[in-house]
């Protein structure tokens, strides 16, 4: 069983603030009658058993991260997998403290434009720039790939080294490039992985990114037991034409089908 989640949060966010409001501009896309409920293998979510909407988390007050871990544990202790709706990427941090109790061995497949490794960024350890320092720092996962990369400085060149993390730069990217995983995987979709071109509604354009059919064929042919994701940094303030709200609930579709078809 799949559980899904809204984490509203935008908190940790350092140039626009935004990504609160996407959880529920996701589910309007995903619903919308544009649209029907059928991912690209033919999977009709609408009524499906196998998965359900749980809502969004509680996100008040200044224990947030608190709050989104206990709530990802218990989402864990009733159901096999969980996909949450960010907010901005710090929730990543929290999330993965959350899986941590149940999966100590953890791989983390992150499609991004930015690396997210600042060890703090304008002074917050906690930045939407950094959890993925935190992650690693705080032995959480035991591997890290990184894919879409193209924003990496001499900075966050030196945390990759230290902590050992894979980086597929978006210049040396490969259409033939296929991921196998042993053990439990979890995806951390930001949507600036994309070009701005097909996903305009982020905070932080990053031209030369994937495009829209890239990314679904990475979550299409992925093997492994992929146990939880994330989907986050659309911010709904800069999606005037709704493109990008498409686009997320197209992600959506695709990354409950892959949560539901692997073992």
């Amino acid at each position: 069983m799949v559980i899904v989640a809204g984490i509203p949060f935008d908190e940790n966010s350092s140039f626009l603030r935004g990504p609160a409001l996407a959880p529920a501009k996701i589910r309007e896309a995903f619903h919308s009658d544009s649209a029907n409920y059928y991912s690209e293998s033919g999977r009709d979510l609408k009524g499906d058993s196998l998965w359900s909407d749980a809502g969004d988390l509680d996100v008040t007050g200044s224990d947030a991260f608190a709050k989104i871990t206990q709530g990802v544990k218990k989402m864990l202790s009733h159901h096999r997998k969980a996909f949450l709706l960010g907010g901005d990427h710090s929730i990543t941090l929290p999330v993965i403290e959350g899986f941590h109790a149940v999966h100590k061995d953890l791989t983390i497949l992150h499609l991004d434009a930015h690396s997210d490794l600042y060890d703090d960024f304008g002074g917050n350890p906690y930045s939407h720039a950094s959890p993925f320092a935190r992650i690693m720092e705080k032995a959480l996962a035991k591997r890290l790939i990184q894919i879409g990369i193209r924003t990496l400085n001499t900075h966050q060149r030196e945390q990759a080294r230290k902590f050992g993390v894979e980086i597929i730069e978006m210049k040396y990217w490969r259409d033939d490039h296929k991921f196998t995983f042993d053990g439990p995987v979890y995806i951390s979709l930001d949507m600036d992985a994309l070009d701005p071109a097909y996903a305009p509604g982020v905070s932080h354009h990053e031209p030369g990114g994937f495009t829209t059919r890239q990314v679904l064929h990475i979550l299409q042919t992925l093997k492994g037991n992929v146990v939880g994701a994330d989907l986050v940094e659309f911010n709904p303030t800069r999606d005037p034409s709704g493109i990008t709200a498409m686009l997320a609930g197209k992600l959506y579709k695709e990354m409950i089908d892959l949560l539901i078809r692997t073992a």
